[in-house]
């Protein structure tokens, strides 16, 4: 039986990653540079699912950071630094393939996010829901949120995407 950890993400796992990107976000693709980035800038909100207990390949992905309440980072642009001021943790991307989906990994993913940006001092988590996961959203605890001014940018994420919150355990 093939098990699964989630670890740090390292560089040399952006290659996997942007595979993986294709093949679950196909219409909502991202630079290497934008993941290199992120992955520079709060490295501890990157991780990487990799089978065989982490020695494995990677077989999904998870970027977070800090970020602005009410407010969502451009597609494909590079942040320039992450904001020091804000009360809100942005759970930019979880992705996985086909192969790791059903074993909880997601839900474990979220709560390791969760459990970060508690540490960090967050009373608040933001999202935006793609490709019909606000459901799975949901049951982690996130509210879709509605804020007139991202009402513009939300299309950007595709058809039906959602600002959703929740407040930080």
């Amino acid at each position: 039986m093939e098990t699964h950890e989630w670890r740090p993400m390292a560089p040399k796992d952006l290659g996997a990653v942007l595979a993986i990107a294709a093949e679950t976000h196909p219409s909502l693709q991202e630079s290497r540079a934008v993941f290199e980035e992120k992955l520079r800038l709060h490295p501890a909100g990157c991780r990487a699912l990799a089978a065989d207990f982490g020695r494995g390949a990677v077989v999904g992905y998870f970027f977070s950071h800090p970020w602005y309440y009410g407010e969502i980072p451009d597609l494909n642009c590079l942040l320039g630094q992450v904001p020091a001021l804000t009360q809100t943790y942005y759970l930019h991307d979880l992705a996985l393939l086909p192969v790791a989906r059903g074993g909880g990994h997601a839900g474990c993913a979220v709560r390791y996010a969760n459990h970060h940006a508690h540490q960090l001092g967050y009373t608040k988590q933001a999202l935006v829901s793609v490709n019909g996961s606000e459901a799975f959203w949901r049951r982690q605890g996130f509210e879709w949120t509605q804020i007139p001014e991202l009402e513009l940018k939300l299309p950007a994420y595709g058809q039906g995407a959602r600002y959703m919150v929740r407040l930080t355990d």
